[in-house]
């Protein structure tokens, strides 16, 4: 009887084992990341779009993850432009375009965006070299890269397309570069939430 009772400890605990490795194992797999963005500095200094906000979900897939805003709160039938950015409010660092979302008739919208969107996420260039001249505005491109070490860039941003749908939405009428033509309008939504130097992607692990 006794050893009956070994037996039965010894697979109880090899059990335990097996479920704490594969839950360990599970977790590893589904580092799925859920977080909000919130208002940019220039639409609480104005005291625009008080209900503008964002829900973020990562989940890694292999070798990209898979990211999905779900924007509301914002102006109807307006189009925003979205960036992953090295910090959150002005001045911003680097950034990199993702792509845009437009909003519905209820001023709600929802974009994803599939690429590296972890704590591997960052910027690099060795060495200067030319660049193509595409636009040529009042944010023209720049003829040549700089120089940098890996800089990591772990916050994200959204900015009104235009200055005009800025303004028609009672915001300021900035214009800014956070667009495909470099003519975009204020930023609306970040991650200031998190600390500048562990933006949410800083917690997405490959």
């Amino acid at each position: 009887m006794k050893r009956m009772n070994a037996l039965g400890a010894t697979a109880v605990a090899a059990a335990t084992l097996v479920g704490v490795a594969g839950t360990q194992a599970a977790a590893k797999g589904n580092n799925k990341q859920e977080f909000n963005m919130v208002r940019g500095a220039k639409l609480v200094a104005s005291g625009c779009l008080p209900n503008a906000t964002a829900n973020v979900r990562i989940r890694p897939r292999g070798a990209v993850e898979v990211m999905d805003v779900e924007v509301a709160g914002l102006p109807p039938k307006t189009e925003f432009d979205f960036f992953v950015i090295q910090k959150p409010g002005a001045p911003f660092g680097l950034a990199w375009y993702q792509g845009d979302i437009e909003t519905d008739e209820n001023g709600e919208g929802h974009g994803r965006f599939i690429g590296r969107f972890n704590e591997e996420t960052f910027i690099v260039a060795q060495g200067s070299v030319p660049a193509p001249l595409v636009h040529n505005n009042a944010f023209p491109d720049a003829i040549t890269n700089p120089v940098t070490n890996p800089v990591h860039t772990f916050h994200l941003g959204l900015w009104f397309n235009s200055s005009v749908d800025a303004q028609n939405a009672g915001c300021p009428a900035d214009v800014t570069p956070f667009n495909g033509e470099h003519n975009a309008g204020i930023q609306v939504l970040n991650t200031s939430n998190f600390p500048d130097l562990q933006g949410p992607l800083f917690f997405v692990k490959p």
